[in-house]
């Protein structure tokens, strides 16, 4: 019962996350640099300080607690940088593929490659943890099946590519371009797996029994968000000062709107972490469960992100094979999910 209420936690903020881009929608007049910088104050800093203090117990400050563990502090704050890297061209990503597919094929690659370089990586810096025997075969299992189910799904983009005309692919996503999208889409991945690096090398960053186990992993979350802000906070003011974009935040009767609708974009994506350190609390420590827990993210919001590109009409046009191929990817990464449990 303590795995399907995980899970449930899990799959509430992973629909959070894919809902995230939704409100961004909204934001009227403001170019991508001055939209992206203002919700990730409240995605990657306001919202995991928020978070983090809840796992800080009364008379203790989180200075102290990164101060005890320098070495720690340092190398999740750095995956958090290289994370960042991720983050710019996950958006990338989605101009050039959409939605669904963009989000799918960038969060499954960081699915199996966050996954499995935690541990890795961990093992290197401090072998004496031996992180690598958390790489049971029912982990392995459960990535592979993730990976299985985003090569499915990555099928169905490119019949969606073959099969519609310019003129259509212009009408589900303005930019599509399969090739160049699939390119951007790998690399994003590969260093947004570098966010699980960082949980990994900061999970004994929390006050032990002193904090609630729910809130356990919030405090290197911020760790982590804290570098990926550094890197996008740099490239955006460079683009606004390559595009001369600052007289976007010059018209204050946009500030209302868009800062309400940047704010709940940050919400919602800081959701996702939020709700995996809370549904981690129901796994045994050091279980296939808690080893897999951010691949199932990352798989759920895959499955959530298709469901908004249906919704948003991006899989428009599309033979029922195509239809078919997708659902039946989008199956797979359900059963991911599962897998661990059924393999105990």
């Amino acid at each position: 019962m303590n795995t399907v209420i995980g899970l449930l936690i899990i799959a509430i903020g992973a629909f959070c996350q894919s809902s995230s881009y939704v409100p961004i929608n909204k934001i009227r007049k403001w170019s991508w640099e001055s939209y992206w910088l203002i919700q990730g104050v409240f995605a990657w800093l306001i919202f995991p300080i928020l978070g983090a203090l809840l796992a800080v117990p009364q008379g203790h400050g989180l200075f102290e607690l990164y101060a005890a563990a320098p070495k720690e502090s340092f190398l999740t704050m750095f995956f958090g940088v290289l994370w960042g890297v991720g983050g710019l061209t996950f958006g990338l990503s989605m101009r050039y593929l959409g939605v669904a597919l963009g989000q799918s094929i960038a969060l499954g690659t960081c699915a199996g490659l966050g996954t499995i370089m935690g541990p890795v990586l961990l093992n290197i810096f401090f072998p004496e943890l031996d992180a690598l025997s958390s790489l049971t075969a029912a982990v392995i299992i459960g990535v592979v099946t993730t990976l299985a189910g985003i090569a499915i799904i990555g099928i169905a983009g490119g019949m969606k590519s073959a099969s519609l005309s310019e003129e259509e692919k212009k009408e589900a996503v303005k930019d599509f371009n399969f090739p160049k999208g699939l390119a951007i889409a790998l690399l994003a991945g590969f260093m947004s797996g570098c966010f699980n690096v960082g949980l990994e090398f900061g999970k004994e960053l929390n006050f032990g029994e002193l904090t609630d186990p729910m809130f356990r992993t919030l405090p290197a979350t911020l760790l982590v968000t804290v570098g990926g802000f550094l890197t996008n906070a740099c490239y955006c003011i460079f683009q606004n000062v390559r595009n001369r974009t600052f007289t976007d935040y010059k018209d204050g009767k946009l500030w209302a709107s868009n800062i309400f609708f940047c704010a709940l974009a940050g919400l919602l994506w800081y959701s996702q972490f939020f709700g995996l350190s809370l549904g981690r609390s129901f796994f045994t420590a050091g279980s296939a469960m808690d080893t897999l827990a951010f691949c199932i993210l990352m798989a759920l919001n895959v499955t959530f992100s298709n469901v908004w590109g249906i919704i948003l009409k991006e899989w428009k046009g599309c033979s029922k094979k195509t239809i078919i191929v997708l659902i039946t990817g989008i199956a797979v990464l359900i059963a991911s999910s599962f897998l661990p449990e059924l393999l105990k």
